[in-house]
């Protein structure tokens, strides 16, 4: 708060085709911006090695994901490779108001869905590799995937780029110190909208002595 004025938290989303850096972008932007937290996502899908449940995702059955969906406790949720994933509302909806900034890395489904429920605090990035051949190259560097997960992440890449056209800003990640960079000018920019900002119109009416 500055002066009387008042701003509400916005929701930063990420979208990329798996490999892409959106994952290493956010770590990166969680050390360097203070106020930016992680939305924690559920998900029906196994954990990877080093994975923590509460702080990486929600580790949910099925089942328990299901009930989820029928009590209205998602943002979002959708199928992803044979999975379910999703965006619990209640964390989210509270950092907001307490004008704290919410970090998402979901896809394009995901983002679709936030712009019904939430497009007026949401500002949306698609992070794009340098090339297809790079991206396979970073998909296999990681060595999480078998050769069958690469050549079907590999396949399903052009149909998840094909929504860039979607999104507010798109970064080319050809290193990732310079799409940080790039990241964090788009944040501090969307925290400067004037529609994020309460009090403005008293703040400015004083100043001009108008009551």
């Amino acid at each position: 708060m500055q002066h009387g004025i008042h701003r509400r938290g916005l929701m930063l989303v990420l979208s990329s085709p798996s490999g892409a850096g959106k994952t290493t972008i956010s770590r990166e932007l969680l050390k360097r911006e203070p106020g930016l937290v992680m939305s924690v996502s559920a998900t029906t899908r196994s954990p990877r090695p080093g994975e923590v449940e509460g702080k990486d995702y929600f580790f949910k059955t099925v089942a328990q994901f299901e009930a989820m969906v029928k009590k209205n406790e998602f943002l979002e949720h959708a199928r992803v490779f044979d999975n379910l994933y999703g965006t619990p509302r209640a964390a989210v909806e509270t950092a907001l108001a307490a004008g704290r900034d919410v970090l998402f890395d979901v896809d394009w489904q995901g983002t679709q869905k936030l712009k019904e429920t939430a497009r007026s605090d949401l500002a949306s990035v698609f992070i794009l590799p340098p090339s297809m051949a790079e991206l396979e190259n970073r998909l296999r560097a990681r060595a999480q995937d078998s050769d069958d997960v690469v050549r079907s992440r590999m396949a399903r890449a052009a149909s998840e780029m094909s929504h860039w056209a979607e999104y507010d800003y798109i970064v080319v990640n050809v290193d990732v110190e310079s799409s940080v960079a790039r990241v964090q000018a788009i944040l501090a920019a969307e925290r400067l909208r004037r529609d994020r900002q309460t009090g403005l119109s008293d703040f400015v009416g004083e100043m001009c002595g108008k009551e």
